[in-house]
């Protein structure tokens, strides 16, 4: 049995991301919620993955860290599921965009942390929070311009690449971030998915929270 180690799912964007592939493909695993911030976490954490972050996905006596290399092991592991897409062009574009997402949008992420609790006021967007928006909003525009007769997601059906960007659309719907309707209309299509309907119903139900993810940030709705 797969054992997918992860943070607290009202903030960590990171993990959302295996889990919903593991989730969205019907693949098993056990679940180890590590809450952060807490006296013994880094310990916990460094017990469990080198690099002292989770996720982290063990599997026998190997165990894999960094979301993409745990979806890619994943993708290997399971060829019978379209986790990538199948066909070549679509995968390629696929596995661009989610590299993209990996180390991209800094700006954006910093300025707008994960957190499913509730919606806030929307922050004041620098050049830098704009021009990663309207990096995303490209990407995701284009990879619909051409697989959208395939399925609502970014290349057709739902693919590693949409659970590489499903923390993004929170941001942009926690942040109340001013899109364009087809942004909006993939916000809501990964926000409907039931892995992730699933994973933000678990982490209402957190009594763990982390004040420096609420700072700073006007909340005009709170969901727990």
């Amino acid at each position: 049995m797969l054992k997918l180690v992860i943070a607290n799912k009202l903030y960590s964007s990171w993990s959302l991301r295996p889990w919903m592939v593991l989730r969205a493909f019907d693949i098993s695993f056990d679940e180890i919620i590590i809450p952060l911030r807490m006296p013994d976490s880094r310990d916990r954490v460094l017990a469990v993955s080198p690099s002292g972050k989770v996720p982290a996905l063990i599997t026998g006596a190997q165990t894999i860290w960094e979301s993409l290399a745990i979806i890619e092991y994943l993708a290997d592991a399971n060829p019978g599921k379209a986790i990538w897409p199948r066909d070549i062009m679509a995968r390629a574009h696929a596995r661009s965009i989610a590299t993209e997402m990996h180390g991209g949008f800094p700006a954006l992420r910093q300025a707008c942390p994960m957190n499913l609790g509730g919606r806030y006021a929307t922050p004041e967007l620098t050049d830098a929070v704009a021009q990663n928006v309207a990096r995303i909003e490209a990407i995701w525009a284009e990879a619909r311009g051409q697989f959208a007769a395939d399925g609502p997601y970014l290349c057709g059906a739902f693919s590693a690449a949409d659970a590489m960007y499903a923390p993004i659309a929170t941001r942009l719907d926690t942040y109340q971030v001013p899109v364009t309707p087809a942004t909006r209309a993939y916000i809501d299509t990964i926000l409907s998915h039931p892995a992730f309907v699933a994973w933000r119903a678990a982490a209402l139900k957190e009594t763990w929270t982390i004040d420096d993810y609420d700072a700073g940030h006007m909340l005009v709705e709170n969901y727990r």
